[in-house]
């Protein structure tokens, strides 16, 4: 299947303010994102007309951009109308949605102490991150060469284009041999997360999952652990050595492409995608389509299940 390049496509996109033909969104080469990753971002999805959890994602964009020393020119209101509307203006009550912000091409250099920011959102249709057949027997990971970086070392509590350098590289590989993905360690060793979603694994009915502290601690991760804990289900937040893999009976990925995935594969080691996970995966997906992640909307969803 002939791919469709993002840069020729019908539509709108919102660009610093306004609605521009999707063709016409475009930023000069000597943009100080291009060359030095000035550039935060978000990735959201609308089910049904609404985006999950829009308010948490641009609360993470602006925390974002401050992260990396600067300002959106906007409000997180404005910023919220905005990526509901560009939905809308192109037609689409199912999509995935990408607002981003970046430093624009004022100084070209190290320092952007008097560069402007720009901020845009586009919407296209996504369907699933992997084909149903891999959702039912799990998709498969290879380790990455790669470690997350510690956080003493990168913003990692920032959703920042640079980071996602390496995810590139280990996602190419992975493709490449056969895989679906890759499986990255932090810096000690530990268990971190695949190129673009958070894990989890199941022990004795528990949830495992690794401490969030030198990678995103996502809203799609944070959204399973409400649902699991909903069900009295025990979550633990643990250092994870790959040594452990084997003591776990499930495993799965979490995150706004990716929504709930079953694993059946890590490096070596196969697991079955069972109960525990494919419920998750039910649970979640019900309450997607709520429009809204708050408590009293989950328990409707479960119950109504």
């Amino acid at each position: 299947m002939a791919l469709v390049p993002f840069d020729n496509r019908d539509g709108w996109i919102w660009l610093d303010g306004h609605f521009v033909p999707w063709r016409d969104a475009n930023l000069h080469i000597l943009s100080h994102a291009m060359h030095y990753s000035s550039a935060v971002f978000e990735g959201e999805r609308m089910y049904d007309g609404a985006i999950f959890e829009l308010e948490a994602h641009t609360r993470r964009l602006f925390r974002s951009a401050e992260i990396l020393d600067f300002q959106l020119p906007y409000s997180e209101a404005e910023i919220n109308a905005a990526s509901t509307e560009v939905c809308r203006r192109n037609g689409f009550t199912d999509c995935y949605v990408r607002p981003i912000a970046w430093r624009g091409a004022e100084q070209m250099g190290v320092s952007a102490l008097h560069s402007n920011t720009h901020v845009a959102i586009a919407a296209w249709e996504w369907p699933k991150y992997f084909d149903a057949n891999k959702l039912r027997r799990g998709i498969r990971l290879r380790w990455a060469t790669y470690c997350r970086p510690p956080a003493s070392a990168a913003p990692t509590a920032a959703k920042a284009a640079g980071l996602y350098m390496i995810c590139t590289i280990e996602k190419n590989a992975a493709e490449r041999l056969g895989f679906d993905d890759s499986l990255m360690l932090d810096s000690e060793g530990n268990i971190a997360e695949t190129t673009g979603a958070n894990i989890f694994f199941i022990r004795g009915g528990a949830i495992y999952t690794p401490t969030p502290d030198c990678f995103l601690d996502g809203i799609t991760r944070r959204t399973v652990i409400e649902i699991a804990r909903s069900q009295g289900r025990q979550v633990i937040e643990t250092r994870i050595r790959p040594e452990e893999l084997a003591t776990f009976s499930e495993c799965f990925v979490t995150g706004t492409a990716a929504e709930v995935t079953p694993v059946g594969q890590v490096g070596e080691q196969i697991y079955t995608p069972s109960d525990i996970t494919f419920d998750l995966m039910e649970r979640y997906g019900a309450l997607v389509r709520l429009g809204a992640g708050d408590t009293c909307k989950m328990e409707l969803a479960i119950a109504n299940r």
